[in-house]
């Protein structure tokens, strides 16, 4: 008789289902994910709304697990403010990067899940140093274990892109906030709008 072993329950923090197709491929088999959709830097709120229905639909066709968290956008926005002039990469995602993980940590506790990644550093636009650095900070003060990564090495971001493909993905072009939209628009513009 055969027993099925029991999968070690991981939550994969979810910025969008582009990134999470590449990290569902490394984990899927393995763990019995539970993607966390927390996102409240994602503006305008259509967009954070697109992007969650594309991963509704990812999750139900791997038929893992998937939580939402508040899209709770003012404390985002005060915690960011201050950083609201440093461009890509800087304090200013460094802030983002810490307010998701935080929430990411307190839902894996919530759900008794002793593990936790993320898809951010599938993009290469993320500083995935600094990701993992946050993510061992919080991984001592919770004592709940943070799977570092950098999950654009090894071509992952190039298979991220062929999976969207494959499922026929919207594929943002922005990281999600307010600020790298005006900057993505002001790109080649040769101007500095204020925000």
């Amino acid at each position: 008789m055969c027993t099925e072993l029991k999968k070690k329950p991981l939550l994969i923090h979810a910025c969008c289902a582009p990134c999470t197709s590449h990290v569902y491929e490394l984990f899927g088999g393995s763990h019995a994910v539970t993607a966390f959709y927390y996102n409240p830097n994602i503006a305008p709120r259509p967009e954070y709304d697109k992007r969650l229905i594309e991963l509704e639909r990812f999750a139900a066709l791997k038929r893992f697990s998937l939580a939402v968290g508040a899209y709770n956008k003012s404390a985002w926005s005060e915690r960011v403010q201050p950083y609201r002039f440093c461009g890509e990469k800087s304090e200013r995602c460094w802030e983002c990067y810490r307010i998701r993980l935080e929430e990411s940590f307190t839902k894996a506790g919530e759900l008794g899940i002793d593990a936790v990644t993320t898809t951010l550093t599938v993009s290469p636009h993320k500083d995935a140093v600094m990701i993992n650095r946050i993510g061992k900070e919080l991984e001592s003060s919770k004592g709940i274990e943070f799977i570092a990564g950098d999950f654009k090495k090894e071509n992952g971001y190039k298979r991220s892109v062929e999976l969207s493909r494959a499922y026929g993905f919207y594929r943002q072009n922005y990281c999600g906030c307010i600020y790298s939209k005006r900057e993505r628009d002001n790109k080649g513009t040769g101007q500095l709008k204020a925000f």
